[in-house]
């Protein structure tokens, strides 16, 4: 563990009461700036998410020769300089944390008429990119990565892309994205076909750039050659962040809280379709529409949890959202069994094996498999010392756990909360989650 990661402790407390706004969505933030980059005109950004990943994306296209302006927390402002007036950095475009950067931006860098180098910190060094190269390079990209299809990725310019059809052999809304955006600069159509629906956000902010797209059940479909038009944009409350307050409060008795304002992307919200099959009580009220999302509020009350087989066609509707599903069942009465997620072992960390260890030491009873896992509910947690493998959402699990642990969960290597959720621990705080931090312990977490 590094020395200057943080701990947390998480004490837990009682039920959480109150009404609180969590970060904007991650995934629109990064698509914001970077179709307002490439985009005609200004666009004006309400909402972005003021966390590491959404700035390295940022910073990439200011390097790019991009004018951005952040004239206060939450907006930005992007000076787009149209499809093709992206100009060469000066160095390495560093994405430090962010998968989605790395991966969306191979997509539109293929097209580009120079050379760019994409690299990371260590854990996205350890994260596979092949599945985004390899169709690229159907298109015509010329891109190196190093062994094994890790980062960093070397994007060789002045490639003549041509459009292709893509059956996507596993479903994952980052490689649909990166072709989407490659597809702008590629001569002719590109067509993405789905094995199972994934994230559209991509989809529906082209659209939202006046940008002409067809979507057709599993198809999203475009021409090379188009242009984008600047445009004004509000980024929902991130459904991700808030699926840890939606776990926090179904698993604390008494609990009633609303989120304001939180995007409800039909995509997206496996979270709440797996929630309420155990048996949560979440509200959705004042349904409406911002920047093209649709967006709500979220009342959750306190409930008594059961296990259950979740269904495989929730299963990429939620993929972010399991560290703190895996929370969910170990507080709810019951077996809970979850297959078909095997593209957990390849986010930030490990996410199966990391959680299923912090688990353990909280004294809870389960299988892993390669592609999931199986929790024996029912049991109170035990205070224990949890090492987050540098994994913010499992860092940010592991503090839910603590609302029905005996003390206090310490949770090592805590720094990249950060880059998904700033403010985190102050939120969580207003609402009756303790969470406090300090300095990294000399011993190592178990």
């Amino acid at each position: 563990m590094m020395a200057s990661s943080p701990d947390f402790i998480a004490s837990g407390g009682t039920a959480l009461r109150g009404e609180i706004r969590v970060a904007g969505d991650k995934s629109i933030s990064h698509r914001s700036v970077m179709l307002g980059s490439i985009a005609e005109g200004v666009t004006e950004i309400e909402g972005f998410l003021e966390g590491e990943d959404s700035l390295a994306t940022l910073a990439a296209f200011r390097a790019m020769g991009v004018r951005i302006d952040r004239p206060s927390p939450g907006r930005v402002t992007v000076h787009g300089v149209g499809l093709h007036g992206l100009q060469a950095p000066a160095g390495d475009l560093d994405l430090g944390n962010s998968g989605t950067s790395m991966r969306l931006l191979a997509g539109l860098l293929a097209g580009q008429s120079f050379a760019t180098r994409l690299v990371g910190d260590a854990s996205l060094t350890r994260r596979p990119m092949a599945r985004v190269a390899e169709p690229l390079r159907l298109m015509g990209a010329q891109i190196d990565t190093a062994p094994g299809g890790r980062p960093p990725l070397e994007i060789h310019g002045a490639a003549a892309l041509k459009g292709i059809e893509y059956r996507m052999p596993v479903a994952s809304a980052q490689v649909k994205s990166a072709l989407l955006l490659a597809g702008l600069y590629a001569q002719g159509t590109t067509r993405v076909i789905e094995p199972a629906p994934t994230r559209d956000h991509t989809e529906r902010m082209l659209a939202g750039f006046g940008y002409p797209l067809r979507r057709e059940g599993a198809l999203a479909e475009l021409q090379g050659g188009g242009r984008l038009q600047g445009a004004a944009l509000q980024v929902p409350a991130d459904i991700s962040s808030a699926a840890f307050f939606l776990v926090a409060a179904s698993i604390a008795p008494g609990s009633d809280l609303l989120l304001r304002g939180v995007g409800i992307n039909p995509t997206r919200t496996g979270v709440i379709g797996i929630l309420r099959a155990m048996g949560a009580s979440i509200e959705i009220l004042a349904e409406r529409e911002s920047g093209g999302e649709p967006v709500a509020d979220l009342r959750v009350r306190g409930a008594a949890l059961r296990g259950i087989v979740i269904p495989e066609e929730l299963v990429p509707l939620a993929i972010d959202e399991f560290p703190v599903l895996f929370v969910a069942a170990a507080c709810a009465d019951g077996e809970t069994l979850l297959r078909g997620a095997e593209e957990l072992r390849v986010k930030e960390s490990d996410r199966i094996e990391v959680m299923a260890r912090g688990l353990r030491a909280l004294g809870v009873e389960l299988e892993t498999y390669p592609d999931g896992i199986r929790i024996r509910g029912g049991a109170s947690l035990a205070p224990a010392r949890i090492d987050s493998g540098g994994d913010h959402r499992i860092a940010m699990a592991f503090c839910v756990a603590s609302l029905r642990a005996t003390g206090p969960i310490v949770i090592g290597d805590c720094a990249n909360v950060a880059t998904s959720f700033p403010g985190f621990r102050a939120l969580a705080g207003s609402v009756g989650l303790q969470v406090d931090e300090q300095p990294p312990a000399d011993s190592e977490p178990l």
